[in-house]
């Protein structure tokens, strides 16, 4: 003959509270609500650099609910970061409107080699730490 179980059982010992599944008690688990942000290259960047070689990091996150925070905050210190370093390089090489209307070619050119440049650094900085 089978016994009814409670609804519900809390363990002072561990701070659980557990519900009848058939035969046994489970705990009862809720993650908590998570807001989401959209993140953007970088934080993606980030995130797959966490799930290959921060794993550990990557589950604390997610677990705690934080992840998707964490990311957007990346994502945003990468992206300020960028964008303060493009303009810093810019004004320490010369580069100017005056380049870019008289030799847009020259101003292409060096433009993508300041923009690979400040990418390898935020990577190394931020990115990939």
């Amino acid at each position: 003959m089978k016994e009814t179980l409670e609804n519900y059982i809390y363990d002072e010992s561990n701070g659980l509270c557990y519900e009848p599944q058939g035969d046994y008690y489970i705990p009862c688990f809720t993650l908590p609500e998570v807001i989401t942000k959209e993140i953007g290259v970088w934080g993606m960047r980030h995130l797959d650099y966490l799930k290959s070689h921060r794993k550990a990091t990557y589950n604390r996150l997610s677990f705690e609910g934080k992840l998707n925070s964490y990311l957007y905050d990346i994502n945003d210190q990468a992206k300020e970061m960028f964008d303060n370093l493009i303009v810093q390089y810019k004004k320490s090489e010369g580069i100017t409107e005056e380049l870019k209307a008289n030799n847009q070619l020259e101003w292409v050119r060096r433009m993508n080699n300041i923009r690979e440049r400040v990418t390898e650094i935020v990577n190394n900085e931020l990115i990939y730490r």
